[in-house]
């Protein structure tokens, strides 16, 4: 087989490795044309199972490209979220079938939490089912070892994901309502429908105006959207799609895309909003 074809055929699926290792569409996009260049530049005769060969140069390129990130990340101004693969306010039948394949925004802050090797090690097992054994090959660690990563990564996530999942149309719902709240400037119904504990993050870059420390309460967040809708920046609020998951879109007058703001849910309550904002990560969608 042609080693362009050859490369192809893997390439959706070292994307998705890498887009799930570093949470930018951009870097994501590097490692696989790094590895596409090692392949081309390697001696492909020797190689017994280019599968395994090319997740393994992938998951190499896009830890060490994680841990550049991370240290950029430390001067990021504000708080920093994943950059979304798809913004769209009605998906095509295409893209719908694509949204099962996505990983949500709110899961790719979490992973951004656990080190750079138990993300990797977590991943591998989690999302592409691999054995324990082929981990601590491509990680070059013992399969005990890897089992700890997978097991402390599974333990945090759990600690930062919600107790109790909601349908997908009742999460759209309980959104729904807080864009209409929001819009409205209405702190009160806003405050009813936020967790008392939630929390707020915008991530702006520095690059448009935006939190700087995540906000905490519900009172305080209801506030906030009340002030913002005084100040009566002409923006239109309407419902879409964020990486497969209802987020609220807001725009410009002329069009353009504002901020895409999701939710966290658990049970009947907003414990957590993530509002996208830097322009660089809005971008062509």
């Amino acid at each position: 087989m042609h080693t362009d074809t050859v490369f192809e055929r893997h390439r959706p699926r070292l994307f998705s490795l890498a887009y799930r290792l570093l949470g930018a569409r951009g870097d994501a996009e590097d490692v696989v044309q790094d590895a596409w260049l090692r392949w081309h530049g390697s001696d492909q005769a020797v190689i017994a199972d280019p599968e395994a060969w090319l997740v393994t140069t992938t998951t190499r390129l896009g830890l060490d490209r994680l841990r550049a990130a991370r240290s950029a990340r430390r001067h990021y101004v504000g708080p920093w979220l994943p950059e979304p693969l798809q913004i769209s306010e009605e998906p095509s039948p295409e893209q719908q079938r694509e949204q099962a394949e996505q990983v949500s925004i709110a899961l790719l802050a979490v992973l951004e939490r656990l080190g750079p090797e138990e993300r990797a090690a977590f991943l591998l097992k989690e999302a592409f089912d691999y054995d324990y054994a082929h981990i601590g090959r491509l990680l070059g660690h013992s399969e005990a070892n890897c089992r700890q990563l997978v097991h402390r990564a599974r333990q945090r996530l759990q600690a930062e994901r919600p107790r109790f999942e909601v349908p997908q149309a009742q999460h759209r719902a309980l959104l729904e309502r807080f864009m209409v709240a929001s819009q409205a400037g209405d702190s009160a119904a806003i405050t009813a429908l936020l967790d008392q504990n939630a929390r707020m993050l915008s991530d702006g870059g520095g690059k448009v105006t935006a939190a700087l420390r995540p906000l905490l309460g519900a009172e305080r967040i209801g506030r906030l959207y009340a002030a913002v809708a005084r100040r009566g920046l002409g923006l239109v609020s309407r419902m879409g799609w964020v990486n497969g998951e209802p987020a609220v879109l807001r725009f410009h007058p002329d069009g353009q895309l504002h901020s895409a703001t999701l939710a966290v849910v658990d049970g009947g309550r907003i414990v957590e909003l993530l509002t996208l904002m830097n322009p660089d990560k809005l971008r062509n969608h």
